[in-house]
């Protein structure tokens, strides 16, 4: 196994830890409705641990990979330069209170790094499908499904599982690009 894979898995793993173990600790958490960045949103007794102790560590490991897989595989590192500077906006620009869509410039900075992480993402998954056929297709999916649903109010009741959604769809289209080279 390659060392560009083991840090996305272990990546992958110290997310999903850090969405069961903050969400236990956050009163009124829902992991349907809220998103994860909820979960170290401004005033949030955590807000540092989860910014930096979670949030930056996922966002750097990626943007390693990103650099030990740009030369060989193009779109890989593509794919995770984008998710990387979702999660280092996430720690360096935590969201407002309940992650609104609009908010202080703060806010602005946080929805910014998202923006690349989910619609760029949902991007090269697209151009991947083009090579690599239907699960591409599916994740890059998943993952516009998430953009348009964080975009209308009326389904801000579902918008944190749909998110959850679209993380493991850009993981798992990372994890296949990074394994078919």
């Amino acid at each position: 196994m390659s060392a560009a894979l083991v840090l996305i898995l272990l990546s992958a793993l110290h997310l999903a830890f850090g969405i069961v173990r903050f969400g236990a600790r956050k009163p009124g958490y829902s992991h349907t409705r809220d998103t994860i960045s909820e979960l170290g949103e401004v005033g949030d007794p955590n807000a540092r641990l989860v910014a930096y102790g979670w949030f930056l560590p996922v966002g750097v490991a990626l943007g390693v990979v990103a650099l030990l897989v740009y030369t060989p595989a193009p779109a890989a590192g593509a794919l995770t330069l984008c998710i990387a500077i979702g999660y280092v906006a996430a720690a360096l620009a935590p969201c407002d209170r309940g992650a609104p869509a609009v908010g202080s410039p703060r806010q602005a900075l946080h929805n910014l790094g998202g923006a690349v992480e989910y619609v760029g993402g949902a991007a090269v998954l697209f151009r991947l499908s083009e090579t690599g056929g239907s699960p591409y297709l599916v994740a890059a999916g998943a993952v516009a499904v998430a953009v348009v649903v964080f975009s209308l109010p009326a389904l801000a009741a579902v918008r944190g599982l749909v998110q959850r959604m679209a993380e493991m769809a850009l993981f798992g289209g990372l994890v296949l690009a990074l394994a078919r080279g």
